[in-house]
């Protein structure tokens, strides 16, 4: 995809039409071309909304910001928005509520994407209001989409039953070689975190500022399953002393004692995977770790989980040019450099995709697992809500920890390397791993 900053308005609308259509396919591809009525209205699990859930209200939330915010059109279905609205309804509670049925909920959220395109052409991106300006409305919906379709991907990971989805037979297989060291070193020094200019970044990804950190070492490549088993069987679960507190408290209540998903028969690790049950591929990154788990790991090794500066610095910053890119390779989205968009239903094997590295060489920044971070999430120097309170600010605080990076279920336009997730530090359904850092005190 081109630069957003470099498209005249005509072309912006192209793109932001096909954008909008390829997030729909997404979406009625994991729900009503995937699963029957029954399963689509269930609730699999209490941290997730029945799919036709999540249908209905991506063009719910298209409506009220394409349709009533950016073109003026009169409401379709006011009478549904208390429903679809997040912050009214927890997810434990979405099945008891009046929801529209697969049937008419696809023909809503189609009746509605109908009238967002006949009224794209008469919608100016000419700045004269920021909610418009390089179509800046309709880059949050179409990243609101494909979100939505992450968290479908987890839902459909977390049911029951014969498997719905099937690996991509057409996926070519990621060019893979021999990561150069283990780690490397970021030397000390300023850099840019966060931007001012990207035209669809989110309102915690703003302002750009300078951040200056003394030198890190950071692992070249997320942590691996082999490598974690080793965490496992050196009796990681039963010791005390790597965890944190919370953490302990969290082991010793859920009795965990290995990454979500992962069961021991007959001697072996295996893991379920979209319903289909396989040997844990020693040689991907581990997935479904919490944040206490992460850091346990972290500490039984030696190391730390980077703060989110040093995960950005390492990602975006390119010493020899003085600046930060928008990816970890460069400014513009290049297929093949990184596992992303659904490309596999699973992380990538070491090695892979060394086109993808940042300046410094650190391997799938973007793409494979979410990265957790020391960090709790809060806004920059300078921040302020846009568009909406209830995106960033109502989460800052202590109770979240930052995510970075994306995962191999993440469309690459919903994500970049100032992008930041964040969740519970309890959450395991999501598809999360992490790499480890370590201070340089003589470097």
């Amino acid at each position: 995809m081109p630069p957003l900053s470099s498209l005249d308005e005509h072309a912006l609308k192209e793109l932001i039409a096909a954008e909008l259509e390829s997030a729909r396919d997404r979406s009625l591809g994991l729900t009503t071309e995937a699963l029957d009525e029954p399963e689509l209205t269930a609730q699999v699990s209490p941290l997730m909304s029945p799919l036709v859930w999540d249908l209905a209200h991506v063009g719910n939330y298209e409506e009220q910001w394409l349709l009533r915010a950016a073109a003026g059109v009169e409401a379709m279905r006011p009478e549904i928005d208390d429903l679809y609205n997040a912050f009214e309804h927890p997810r434990a509670e979405r099945p008891s509520l009046p929801l529209l049925p697969p049937e008419e909920a696809r023909e809503y959220i189609a009746t509605v994407r109908a009238k967002v395109l006949d009224s794209l052409d008469a919608v100016r991106f000419d700045g004269s209001g920021p909610l418009t300006a390089k179509g800046f409305v309709y880059g949050m919906v179409v990243q609101h989409e494909h979100q939505h379709d992450e968290t479908m991907l987890a839902t459909h990971q977390l049911r029951k039953g014969a498997p719905a989805l099937l690996d991509p037979p057409q996926a070519p297989a990621p060019a893979r070689d021999t990561a150069p060291a283990d780690e490397v070193l970021i030397e000390a020094g300023p850099f840019e975190m966060g931007t001012s200019d990207d035209p669809w970044a989110y309102d915690n990804e703003r302002p750009g500022h300078i951040v200056d950190l003394p030198a890190y070492y950071i692992d070249t490549e997320p942590v691996s399953n082999a490598a974690y088993l080793a965490f496992m069987e050196a009796g990681g679960y039963d010791d005390a002393r790597w965890w944190h507190p919370k953490g302990w408290e969290w082991r010793c209540t859920t009795g965990k004692r290995a990454p979500a998903f992962w069961t021991r028969e007959d001697g072996r690790w295996l893991r379920r995977r979209f319903g289909k049950v396989e040997p844990v591929p020693m040689d991907e990154p581990v997935q479904h770790v919490c944040w206490y788990e992460a850091d346990a790991y972290a500490r039984w090794a030696g190391k730390r989980l980077p703060t989110e500066a040093e995960w950005e610095k390492a990602a975006r910053w390119d010493p020899g040019a003085g600046r930060s890119r928008r990816y970890p390779w460069g400014d513009v989205y290049e297929e093949g450099r990184a596992n992303l968009g659904q490309r596999m239903l699973r992380p990538s094997p070491a090695g892979s995709f060394p086109s993808g590295a940042s300046a410094y060489g650190v391997r799938r920044m973007l793409g494979d697992v979410w990265e957790w971070t020391s960090t709790d999430f809060h806004g920059y120097p300078g921040f302020r809500w846009f568009p909406y309170k209830e995106y960033s600010e109502v989460f800052f605080g202590h109770d979240y920890k930052v995510l970075r990076g994306g995962s191999w279920a993440t469309h690459p336009l919903a994500v970049r390397g100032t992008f930041r997730n964040w969740d519970f530090p309890i959450r395991r359904q999501i598809f999360t791993g992490f790499r480890l850092a370590r201070d340089a005190e003589n470097a």
